[in-house]
């Protein structure tokens, strides 16, 4: 690696904790954000409160509100702001991958965040990820690791590639366990199906996961949409049984820490913010529409979470 500097793209809940993660272990990291107040509180109190998992402590890191700033070169970053501001988010540091052999990974949620980010950063730039990992934000400068749980990278088309096994080491080695993965794009399917079946009606009811779970109206609900989505996936080449689908569901859904929270989409919509909706349902629906899948309600669930930000979104 010619540099194992890491920039963090979007350093909300989840992009401080990875951040936070891996400067503890002794990384170099800068985080990034157009959050003023989060930032703000982390350079003024010179880093990153870190509370829940492993303990609360305080964490030295650099922070930024302007990605111009920061000089290469760079080994790799970490994209982990909200999807719709990827376009945003890879033109601010388009400038460190010029001449560079950085590489960017997508901890996100959803489908498409890579090919956007590599249509800015340029061909070959981009490898994808995926993450169970929970956090969330307790106050601007402090956030709350909620529970640790798998995280992967792998390059786009499959296959394990010197440069995703040597992050995935490195990342390893300095506090946040990664997985180099071979068939990534499976990963993502399966983790997404977790998301399509709490996310949007977590964000339509804000009711918790366990909440959701134990309604039996609602868990059927859940489990529809699975089963659209995994048919969708079936069709578009990537076979995930019934039986598997619903294991990955309840993985997500039952440990204790996760029973009690809420999705991402339903904080978004109440901090008035443009939720994931089309990343994580209507990008399954147009593949649906693609492969001649019908995805009734996985269509429903993306109309309701549209007309909740009508809302506060013109």
């Amino acid at each position: 690696m010619e540099s194992q500097r890491i920039v963090v793209v979007g350093a909300g809940a989840m992009g401080s904790m990875f951040g936070g993660r891996l400067a503890e272990g002794g990384a170099d990291v800068t985080l990034v954000d157009v959050n003023r107040d989060h930032i703000g509180a982390i350079q003024q109190n010179g880093g990153l409160i870190l509370t829940g998992h492993g303990g609360d402590r305080h964490i030295p890191i650099r922070a930024t509100t302007d990605a111009s700033t920061i000089t290469g070169p760079i080994g790799i970053a970490l994209f982990q702001c909200k999807a719709i501001y990827n376009p945003q988010a890879a033109a601010s540091v388009r400038h460190l991958f010029d001449g560079s052999g950085a590489v960017a990974v997508s901890f996100q949620n959803g489908l498409g965040n890579e090919e956007v980010i590599e249509g800015i950063l340029g061909k070959g730039r981009v490898v994808a990820g995926l993450t169970s990992q929970s956090a969330m934000m307790e106050a601007p400068g402090r956030v709350r690791h909620v529970v640790d749980l798998p995280t992967d990278m792998g390059e786009i088309g499959g296959g394990l590639s010197d440069r995703v096994t040597r992050w995935a080491d490195f990342l390893s080695r300095h506090g946040l366990s990664v997985t180099a993965s071979a068939d990534v794009t499976r990963d993502k399917w399966r983790k997404l199906l977790g998301n399509i079946g709490l996310s949007a009606i977590s964000g339509a009811t804000n009711l918790t996961a366990g909440q959701i779970v134990d309604d039996p109206q609602l868990r059927a609900v859940a489990l529809r949409a699975i089963d659209e989505a995994a048919a969708v996936a079936s069709a578009s080449g990537i076979p995930i049984n019934q039986a598997e689908a619903y294991d990955i569901f309840y993985q997500i859904a039952l440990p204790p820490e996760n029973r009690q929270m809420k999705s991402s989409m339903r904080r978004d919509l109440e901090a008035g913010q443009h939720s994931e909706v089309q990343q994580i349902y209507e990008s399954v629906v147009g593949l649906g529409e693609r492969h001649g899948v019908p995805t009734p309600t996985l269509h429903t669930l993306a109309a309701l979470i549209r007309g909740l930000e009508k809302h506060f979104i013109a």
